[in-house]
């Protein structure tokens, strides 16, 4: 399994829009592609802003190219996503999964 990490910041004020994006153009989107495990939204409370952590769970490179594209390293932020957030990573990392435990 790989796991797919990307950032972003948004003002405090509007977080909750990156959130509903999220939830509303995002996760369909990947439910749609094989070889698409999971992902989840993290978020982290600053004083003026919040940073968001997205992890997505793919069963292979292949899946994410199925959603990135050839160029895997590079992040995939929709206009309304980049509208909802100050800033953002233009990459993301992989991370292939050596052990999990979950209960």
């Amino acid at each position: 399994m790989i796991v797919r990490s990307w950032r972003g910041l948004a003002r405090s004020s509007n977080a909750l829009a990156y959130s509903e994006h999220f939830r509303r153009k995002v996760l369909p989107e990947l439910e749609n592609i094989i070889g698409f495990l999971g992902a989840s939204l993290l978020r982290r409370d600053g004083p003026d802003s919040v940073e968001f952590l997205v992890l997505t769970r793919w069963a292979s490179m292949d899946a994410i190219r199925a959603f990135a594209g050839d160029d895997v390293g590079k992040a995939v932020v929709e206009p309304e996503a980049r509208q909802a957030l100050l800033s953002f990573d233009r990459t993301v990392q992989h991370y292939e999964v050596v052990q999990e435990v979950s209960r």
